[in-house]
Parts: C-alpha cells; sequence; structure tokens
C-alpha cells in the first residue's frame, strides 16, 4: 500500500485556464490594428509592427509605429493642455484620477489578461499583484491633488512630461508614472515598450471614459527611436526613464544641458541575505518571490543569494526542493508559478550568461521540467561557485536565475551585498529585528525588505542609489519629481561675471629662502600644498594683488576624495553632534566677522561686507538647526508592518560655489550638505576664493573632523570635470553660473550616473532664504532609503 508521501507526489494541479473571451473581443473590436492616442483622439494606423504573445510567439495585434512628427503633435497637445489642466485645480484633478482607479478596477480582468498575453508573465502576477496595485496609485494619488495647495504649497507642475517604461511591468510602471504627474498638473507624452504596447492602449481608452480632458494623455507607440524623439524635444520639461542603465546614461548625456528635469530608474543586481537565525523555510518563499516573480524579470529581482555559511548546505537543500515544485507553464493557467520570458532576444542573453558560468566551473542546478515547445521560455536556475567578480554576479541578468554564495559574519554580508555598482534593493532575513536594523542602513540600496520582499506602495518611494539611477517613484518625494519650487522661477536671468586672476608659479621671487605665504589647500584636516606648485594672483576691486592661492589640479582632487571617504565617522555621527559642530563654526566666524568683512570688502568692493558675514553666519544657524530635524517618514502601507523612509547623505558632495556672495555662497551650499552627514570637496569662488581659505582656522577650531569638508581652490572649470569623472564622488553641485560648465558636469556625471545639482547658468538670490535654503535645498543633498518592516507575523 503506498504511503502518503507517495501519494502526494502523484497529485498535481489541473489545469485552471483563464479565459481569454473578452480580451479577443476588444482585440477584434479595434480589428488589432492600432493607431496613436494623441489629444484625446485615435489616430488612423500608420505604419505598424506586430506585437506577439511570447507563450506561444503568435501575433496578437498590429501597432503603429509613431514618426517624429507624431511626437511632435503629441507634445504640441500637451503643451496646449496644460495651462487648463493646471487651472481644474487639485479636487478637479483629483475627481478624474479616482474615476480611473475605479474604471481600472472596474475593467481589471480585462487590463489583466490583457497584460499576460502581451508579456508572458502568469495570470495570478497580473490579476493579484499588478492590477491592485496599478489601481493604487491612482488612488492614492487622486489624495496628492487634492492636498496639494496644502502639502505642495511652494511648487508649481513641472510642465509636459516625457515618459519611458519597459516592458516587465507595462500598466503597472504606466501607473507609477502617470498618476504623479496628473496629480501634480503635468500633462504627459507616455511611450509603452514596443514589445508590450496593448494595456497603454487599453488605458487610453478609459482617459476617454474617466473625462480626461484632450491633450492631458498622450500615448505613443514604436521603437526607440520614438523613445530619442521625446527626449531629445526641446518641448518636453522633464524626462521620467525606467530600463537599462546602459540607455539610462544615453539620456543622461543628451539632456545634459537643456534644463530638462530628469528622473532615472535602472538597474539592480539585489542582494537577498539570510542569516543563520532566520526562518529557513519562510526564508526560501520569500526567495521565490524575489528571483522568480515574473521570471526574474525585475530590476529589484534579489538575484544575488548571501547564505550565512552555518547554514548554507540546509538553506540550499530547501531551495532546491522548492525548485522542484515550481510550475513552469501557459501563463494564463492560474496554477503556473513562472511564465514566458518576453521575447527571445532575452532568452538568448539568459542562456548565454548561464553557459558561460557553466564554462567558469561554477555548478548549475536547474529542476527537471517540461518547457512548452513554442514561445520563450527558461527553468528555474541556481548557480553555486561564482566569484565575486564573475560576470554573473555583477551583471543583471533579468531573468530566472539565482547566483549564490555564503558569508560568515554581518560585516562580510555587508561588503558583499555592497560590492555592485547597483543599489536598488535588498531583503534581509534574521528573527533578530536588532541585527535586521543594524543591517538596512548599512546597505548601500534606496530599499530595503525585513523578513519580506518585493513588497510596494503607492505611499513608500521606490528607486536605488548608484548606477540603479536617482529620484523617487511613490510617495511624497515621488510628488516633487514632479514638481519644480516657485522659488526657482524668480531666479536671476545670469550672475554678474567676475575678474578672475592668473596662474603662475607658486614662488616668483627668485628667492629660495623667501616665505610662501600662498593661501594652501584643506584637505583631511590639514592646509596643503597644491600638487602642480602653482598658484593664482587674486587681486582686489581696486586692482592691487592681495593674495596668492593655491591652484589645485586633479591629483589634489583624487587626494581630497581620498580624504572624504576616510571620514565616514561623520556620516555616522548623529544629528544632534553635526548640529553642534556648525553652531559652533558659527559662534567662531562671528568672532572674526570684522576681519572676514574687511577681507570680503577688499575682494570684492561691496559696499557693505558686514551683511554678507552675518548673513553667513545665519545660515549657518539655519543648517545647524535643520541638522537634526529633516526626519524621515513612517508609512502605513497596506501590508502588516511599517515602512520608514530615512533620508540619508548621499555620500561624497562635489561643490563647486558661486562667485556672487562668495561667503555667503559657500556657506549656503557646504553647511546644508554637512548638516545631513555628506561629506564634502568644495571649489571655492574661483574670483574670490579667500573668504573661504579665511575659514581653514575657523574649521580647526570648531572640531569639525578632518576630511568631513575639503577645500581645493583653482579653476571652476578644470576641477568641476575632474569632480563629475570622478567614480567615487556621488554627487556633483556646480553653481557658478557657467551654463556651458554646468552641461559638461551633467555630461560627465553620467560615466558613474551621480546625482547633479547646477544652476544652469543662471544667478541665485543667496539672501533670500527661499531660494537658498530649507527642504528644496536638503532634497538634494540626500537620498530616501525606505526600509519594511512587517511585525506580528
Amino acid at each position: 500500500m503506498p504511503t502518503i508521501n507517495e501519494i502526494l507526489k502523484t497529485m498535481d494541479y489541473g489545469p485552471a485556464p483563464e479565459s481569454t473571451k473578452e480580451t479577443n473581443a476588444w482585440l477584434d473590436e479595434h480589428e488589432r490594428r492600432f493607431g496613436l492616442f494623441i489629444d484625446n483622439a485615435w489616430t488612423a494606423p500608420g505604419q505598424t509592427f506586430a506585437t506577439n504573445n511570447p507563450a506561444d510567439g503568435k501575433e496578437i495585434a498590429q501597432v503603429t509605429q509613431a514618426t517624429t512628427d507624431d511626437v511632435n503633435r503629441a507634445v504640441d497637445a500637451a503643451r496646449r493642455a496644460q495651462p487648463g489642466w493646471v487651472a481644474l485645480g487639485g479636487h478637479g484633478r483629483a475627481r478624474i484620477l479616482y474615476a480611473l482607479a475605479r474604471l481600472l478596477q472596474k475593467h481589471s480582468r480585462l487590463f489583466a489578461v490583457l497584460e499576460t498575453l502581451d508579456n508572458g508573465k502568469t495570470i495570478r502576477e497580473t490579476r493579484d499583484a499588478d492590477l491592485p496595485l496599478a489601481a493604487r496609485h491612482f488612488y492614492h494619488h487622486a489624495g496628492w491633488a487634492q492636498l496639494q495647495n496644502e502639502e505642495f504649497a511652494d511648487y508649481r507642475a513641472v510642465g509636459v512630461v516625457g515618459q519611458i517604461v519597459p516592458w516587465n511591468f507595462p500598466l503597472l510602471m504606466l501607473a507609477w508614472k502617470i498618476a504623479p504627474a496628473m496629480a501634480a498638473g503635468n500633462t504627459i507624452v507616455f511611450k509603452p515598450a514596443e514589445f508590450t504596447p496593448l494595456t497603454a492602449l487599453l488605458f487610453a481608452e478609459i482617459c476617454q471614459q474617466a473625462g480626461v480632458p484632450a491633450g492631458v494623455v498622450n500615448i505613443v507607440t514604436g521603437d526607440g527611436a520614438v523613445g530619442e524623439a521625446i527626449v531629445k524635444h526641446p518641448g518636453i520639461d522633464k524626462l521620467a526613464f525606467t530600463g537599462s542603465t546602459d540607455v539610462g546614461r544615453i539620456i543622461r548625456r543628451e539632456t545634459a544641458g537643456s534644463g530638462k528635469k530628469l528622473s532615472l530608474e535602472l538597474g539592480g543586481k539585489s542582494p537577498f541575505i539570510v542569516f543563520e537565525d532566520a526562518d529557513l523555510d519562510a526564508a526560501v518563499e520569500g526567495l521565490v518571490d524575489s528571483i522568480w516573480f515574473n521570471q526574474g524579470q525585475v530590476c529589484c529581482a534579489g538575484s544575488r543569494l548571501l547564505v550565512q555559511e552555518s547554514v548554507e548546505e540546509r538553506f540550499y537543500a530547501k531551495l532546491r526542493a522548492r525548485m522542484d515544485n515550481l510550475r513552469v507553464g501557459s501563463p494564463l493557467d492560474k496554477s503556473s508559478d513562472i511564465g514566458a520570458l518576453v521575447d527571445p532576444i532575452q532568452h538568448q542573453r539568459i542562456h548565454g550568461l548561464v553557459e558561460g558560468a557553466r564554462a567558469e566551473g561554477c555548478t548549475i542546478y536547474q529542476p527537471e521540467c517540461v518547457l512548452p515547445a513554442d514561445g520563450s521560455w527558461y527553468p528555474p536556475t541556481l548557480i553555486m561557485g561564482a566569484s565575486t567578480s564573475a560576470s554573473v554576479a555583477q551583471t543583471e541578468i533579468f531573468g530566472p536565475v539565482l547566483v549564490a554564495m555564503s558569508f560568515r559574519t554581518p560585516g562580510e554580508a555587508v561588503q558583499l551585498a555592497n560590492n555592485t555598482v547597483y543599489g536598488l534593493a535588498a531583503c534581509v532575513w534574521s528573527e533578530s529585528i536588532s541585527l535586521a536594523l543594524d543591517m538596512a542602513p548599512q546597505i548601500k540600496a534606496g530599499v530595503v525588505w525585513i523578513n519580506t520582499a518585493n513588497q510596494f506602495d503607492a505611499a513608500c518611494g521606490f528607486g536605488g542609489y548608484r548606477e540603479s539611477g536617482y529620484g523617487r517613484e511613490g510617495g511624497r518625494e515621488g510628488m516633487l519629481e514632479y514638481l519644480v519650487p516657485l522659488a526657482e522661477d524668480a531666479r536671476p536671468a545670469a550672475p554678474v561675471a567676475p575678474v578672475k586672476g592668473k596662474v603662475k608659479e607658486a614662488d616668483s621671487s627668485g628667492n629660495p629662502f623667501a616665505i610662501d605665504r600662498t593661501a594652501k589647500l584643506y584637505i583631511g584636516g590639514k592646509q596643503a600644498r597644491p600638487d602642480g606648485a602653482y598658484s593664482r594672483a587674486i587681486n582686489g576691486a581696486n586692482g592691487e594683488f592681495i593674495a596668492d592661492v593655491g591652484e589645485g589640479n586633479r591629483k589634489d582632487i583624487r587626494n581630497a576624495v581620498e580624504a572624504a571617504h576616510k571620514a565616514s565617522g561623520w556620516s555616522k555621527a548623529s544629528a544632534h553632534n553635526r548640529a553642534q559642530v556648525l553652531y559652533y563654526i558659527a559662534e567662531n566666524l562671528a568672532a572674526r566677522a570684522d576681519e572676514f568683512a574687511a577681507r570680503l570688502g577688499a575682494m570684492t568692493g561691496a559696499k557693505n561686507p558686514e551683511k554678507e558675514v552675518q548673513a553667513s553666519i545665519d545660515r549657518l544657524f539655519t543648517w545647524a538647526a535643520w541638522a537634526d530635524k529633516y526626519d524621515g517618514l513612517a508609512h502605513q502601507p497596506p501590508m502588516h508592518g511599517i515602512t520608514v523612509a530615512l533620508n540619508e547623505p548621499v555620500g561624497v558632495v562635489g561643490i563647486v560655489c558661486p562667485n556672487e556672495a562668495p561667503l555667503l555662497g559657500f556657506i549656503s551650499l557646504v553647511a546644508p550638505a554637512l548638516a545631513v552627514g555628506n561629506r564634502v570637496v568644495a571649489v571655492p569662488s574661483e574670483a574670490y576664493p579667500l573668504s573661504a581659505t579665511d575659514l581653514y582656522q575657523v574649521l580647526d577650531t570648531s572640531d569639525l573632523p578632518g576630511g568631513a569638508l575639503n577645500i581645493v581652490t583653482g579653476s571652476a572649470d578644470e576641477l568641476a570635470k575632474t569632480l563629475a569623472s570622478h567614480s567615487d564622488v556621488d554627487a556633483v553641485w556646480r553653481h557658478d553660473g557657467s551654463a556651458e560648465g554646468c552641461a559638461e558636469v551633467e555630461r560627465l556625471s553620467a560615466s558613474s550616473l551621480k546625482r547633479t545639482w547646477t544652476s544652469g547658468g543662471r544667478g541665485r538670490d543667496w539672501y533670500s532664504d527661499k531660494q537658498s535654503a530649507g527642504r528644496a535645498v536638503l532634497y538634494h543633498a540626500t537620498q530616501v532609503k525606505n526600509v519594511w518592516i512587517p511585525y506580528g507575523v
């Protein structure tokens, strides 16, 4: 007589196919040929291309390839509609967003089946994950629209927004981008992925039903040429892109100097960390949701498994057993766990990476499963024995492939987790909440899930660090991506051009015994001679020589960046301690106010230099006050737990300071960066640098740790290029008014996708708190990390 286990092994799920009747009826209603949606009307289909079902390779429909003229018409329609959309008011926009949410729910099964047909993901995922979350985004942002006048009173809409999304979450990415953009008062030109355009076209229909005004939402389909036309269009005020890191770099270079606002959500290689005290069975289920959800075609997929050595073999055994029971099959079958890859091209890439790992001696485990004969399919795969530098350990595979390795200590786990150019997400599994919460801030990722995986909500921001991009989607921070501070509109058109000194050899007297009175650089808390042994003569407003300053070069910047990285203790210090240091700097500056005023007067010829000194002291107090008050938020998403949004420092920030108000401008940029825990490499005013070099003694007597602030004088153009090109600099701010120089910083930043904040050739009123202080500046000085913490389960 067979045992219970033997009987269970023979049992299997029966087929549970989802009907496609309504979806096929909708497609047939359109004769399976679609035009573009521009200005609330459908164009006749033009030159078309096929969108195919990944599960069997069969054509679903023909979709129009938009032209540059089509993009122009869409942008023009959006531009005409934008003033009226803003004038409708927050309540009017909220009503329409609410109607969209209701219609998504009403037609959820139609959307879910269409998404599964077009994308290849399982119906369980589209039905139970994608559609509810898409509707949730429109509900949530209807609330932001209603509250905009109260919560974002000092902001306005950006204008016309270009949005480009990938094929892995076609409808959900649409909701993530369109909902906040509409809520904030923007109008949209949206491009869905070439492989998966159909749910965006269905969404266009519900826009008509919901009463979205003409021109507010425009949807243009096609290949990368359409995206390129949107990126390059001068009528686009903001670009929001989700996709590969390589394309993100191209967009950053292309938009450099254009003034376009930019948010990039790019690739990932996310760690899934399992400690020895974790609930291993729960961790296995979390891993299934993390790497085999949507066939691993997820930017935040937990594709790097890090297991504590003491439980490594036990965990692998449980994982292999679970893999054996994963069902690969028809995406429309409600009992399928893994569907089809989006396209044969994706299959070829994944297969090549796995076989490359096999050739390198890695152990490959794939369960025995019969893959369908037609379509693009790949089995769940586990790779063991890869080195930390192996291609499969560093490259985003974007498929159902997991790379596993072990660690011994929490410190080693952090090192392995951060051993990547990406920084999108991470999972930490441990029954010790103290250990898990200690790990979360150390991992360089925008999202950290504790004892859970792949949790998302419209109230909780999502986005990455480093080469995973910048900007956030969801939450308050997601709304800010589609808004501009009103104070930006009041900025001066351009700063006054300063007179620059001439470069000469450091000692031109010819006397080898002459005392070198050149103002040196300030690196690692010490004064340092410039590497190139050159100096710059600084003359006063009356033309008379005042002093020489060191002429910094590439090596000086390198030394300053190294010193900044060594000063990591500044980022770990309490906000209270950082505030105390800034107060102390203000106190010591006040004690020497007359001296600094005299120097400013001599350099700039200002009639009332005392005003700038007093404003600088006041600004230091402002940033000291903010240091322990720029707190994060605690969200309550639908899951049973909380999400803590932490405002973290960006890291090492290079700052090129303005020539106007040289002391106040320097303080207004450097102090907020320091207040929230960044370490700074500052290039003071090229024309009037002595106010910054005179600060050395103030800094030395104010308990600022060496390396937290480093000052390198010299050519703004040359030093800015070096900072923007340096791979260990996390952000560059340039506010010296050089339009060409700002564009160069943005262009060079693409190499490591560092954040930038530039003046764009315009000036700034450094005496204005609205233009030069407050949350709008802190937004640039921080990045938000969302830590998901379940409880009671």
